[in-house]
C-alpha cells in the first residue's frame, strides 16, 4: 500500500495550463519500484484513467482524450509524480487522484484525498 497525497489543483479559465503533484509516503527507495497513475473523476462519474508512467519515467502512456495535451513525469528522488496539463478544456473538470497501476489502467491501492482541477469557460 503506498500512501498518497495529490495537490496543486485550481480553478483555471478554458485553455491554461496548471501541473499538479502527488506525493508519495513509502520507504526509502521503494517509489522508484513502481509504476504510477493518473486518473479522474467529474462529478457524478466514475473514476477515468488518465496516464500511466513507468516506475523509471521511460516509458508512459495517455488516454485519447489528453493526448498531446497533458505530460506525466516523476522525479524517484522526490517521491513526487507530476502531471502538467496543457490548453485545459472544460470537459477536463474533475478530482485527480494517483495510484500506483498494474500497468497501465488498473488501480493497485486505495484513493488518496485527490486535487480538484476545475475550468471554467
Amino acid at each position: 500500500q503506498a500512501q498518497v497525497v495529490e495537490s496543486g489543483g485550481g480553478t483555471v479559465p478554458v485553455g491554461a495550463s496548471l501541473t499538479i503533484s502527488c506525493v508519495a509516503s513509502v520507504r526509502t527507495g521503494t517509489f522508484g519500484g513502481w509504476n504510477f497513475g493518473w486518473f479522474r473523476q467529474a462529478p457524478g462519474k466514475e473514476h477515468e484513467w488518465v496516464a500511466a508512467i513507468l516506475y523509471d519515467g521511460k516509458g508512459a502512456l495517455y488516454a485519447d482524450s489528453v493526448q498531446g495535451r497533458f505530460n506525466v513525469s516523476r522525479d524517484n528522488i522526490k517521491n513526487t509524480m507530476y502531471l502538467q496539463m496543457n490548453g485545459l478544456l472544460v470537459e477536463d473538470t474533475a478530482v485527480y487522484y494517483c495510484n500506483r497501476v498494474y500497468w497501465p489502467r488498473t488501480p493497485r491501492d486505495t484513493w488518496g484525498p485527490g486535487t480538484l482541477v476545475t475550468v471554467s469557460s
